[in-house]
């Protein structure tokens, strides 16, 4: 590992990029970042959660699974319409109910709640046209990211927790798929505390087993079976 004013660099194949990503989620968790009873965790165990998503998995690939997540993190937030369930249409039609309200209480001499209802109306034009421009951006991100940027530029992870990129190096030799995994931890102090975790492993763990997803349903149909164990051997994974 290459330690720098960037962050935490490896190169190495899938296995090895996985295995860096464990270890920095490791240093964090050791240090309460998920719990947020504890210091850091207050401000960044939501942050945390993305990351340890976001991590490349020993069972995924950087060409599908990576760049899946790479394109939904990157993704607009869903606006207030959205996240009520409500298409743009909907709230075009409730504007219109709502002026018609508004219109209604006039004529009975409510102007309190003829203004009531045309501020109403107008709420639910801009959430419209909030949850329609959302759309039509995210239509494109998935375009341009798809399309374009995949090819200019590396997978990658943003928050204010942790900076994360990786990328498909050149083949080295007869090594196959070689790959660069570079993750900076934001907050200073926090920097600084990770390496020392990081530093920690380098010492004490002579063989770091890669988490990998179980499949269980194989095993528990066999009778007499039993679930795989919680900690495997190291896997590795490619592009392919």
């Amino acid at each position: 590992m290459e330690e720098s004013i960037s962050g935490f660099k490896v190169r190495g194949d899938w296995g090895d990029i996985v295995e860096h990503g464990e270890r920095i989620t490791r240093a964090l968790r050791d240090v309460d970042v998920h719990d947020p009873d504890q210091e850091y965790g207050a401000q960044f165990a939501s942050a945390f959660e993305e990351w340890d998503e976001w991590r490349p998995k020993a069972h995924e690939t950087l060409d599908s699974d990576v760049s899946e997540k790479t394109a939904d993190q990157a993704s607009v937030e869903e606006g207030k319409g959205e996240k009520a369930g409500k298409e743009p249409d909907e709230d075009i039609k409730t504007a219109g109910e709502k002026l018609s309200e508004s219109y209604e209480r006039l004529e009975d001499d409510d102007a309190e709640g003829a203004v009531g209802n045309w501020k109403e109306s107008i709420d639910y034009v801009a959430r419209a046209a909030d949850s329609a421009s959302r759309k039509a951006l995210r239509r494109v991100e998935d375009t341009v990211y798809q399309n374009v940027m995949t090819q200019l530029a590396p997978y990658y992870f943003d928050n204010e927790l942790v900076s994360a990129n990786v990328q498909q190096a050149a083949r080295n030799g007869g090594n196959g798929e070689q790959f660069v995994f570079e993750v900076n931890v934001n907050d200073d102090d926090l920097k600084e505390a990770v390496s020392d975790r990081l530093a920690e492993y380098e010492d004490e763990i002579d063989r770091w087993h890669v988490e990998v997803e179980k499949d269980t349903d194989a095993a528990e149909a066999i009778e007499g079976a039993e679930a795989p164990p919680e900690n495997g051997d190291n896997s590795r994974s490619t592009t392919n």
